[in-house]
């Protein structure tokens, strides 16, 4: 909230003029000088068409070959026995275990996971419901025992 309201103005001065001319000087300035070398600056680092690491992107491209679309059953098992130690894996994890292209296997994730868009797990695929065979621990010990 505003009380008092006060405007205020220099003193015009010698002083003060000379401090305006500095300042309307430095402003008028150009920022950037070109300069003109007597000699080429031998320094600089010479362009080179591929860096090493992606000469070794690309070997190791090559040796992998092109991603190869596995049979769809071998793909849900691979993708089954993943599920199996973690809930949750985003899609470039699931690319790195299955070996398999991103749109066969977001194909093959719509029918048996879900995504989650929101919360903790964002950006993950888990399994739907109907596919989950996590136990918990209780069941796992009373198994145990049974088969003891």
């Amino acid at each position: 909230m505003v009380v008092h309201r006060a405007e205020c103005r220099p003193v015009v001065n010698d002083n003060y003029m000379k401090l305006k001319k500095l300042q309307l000087q430095e402003s008028t300035k150009p920022q950037r000088l070109s300069q003109q070398l007597e000699k080429a600056v031998t320094t600089i680092f010479k362009p080179v068409a591929n860096h090493d690491f992606n000469l070794e992107h690309d070997k190791k491209k090559k040796s992998e070959g092109k991603m190869v679309r596995a049979e769809r059953q071998v793909v849900l098992d691979m993708c089954f026995s993943a599920f199996e130690k973690h809930q949750y894996y985003n899609i470039k994890d699931l690319v790195d275990i299955t070996k398999q292209p991103v749109t066969y296997l977001k194909e093959i994730m719509r029918d048996i996971g879900t995504y989650n868009s929101k919360g903790a797990h964002k950006s993950t695929w888990e399994l739907k419901p109907e596919y989950r065979h996590y136990q918990s621990a209780e069941e796992e010990e009373e198994e145990e025992m049974q088969t003891a």
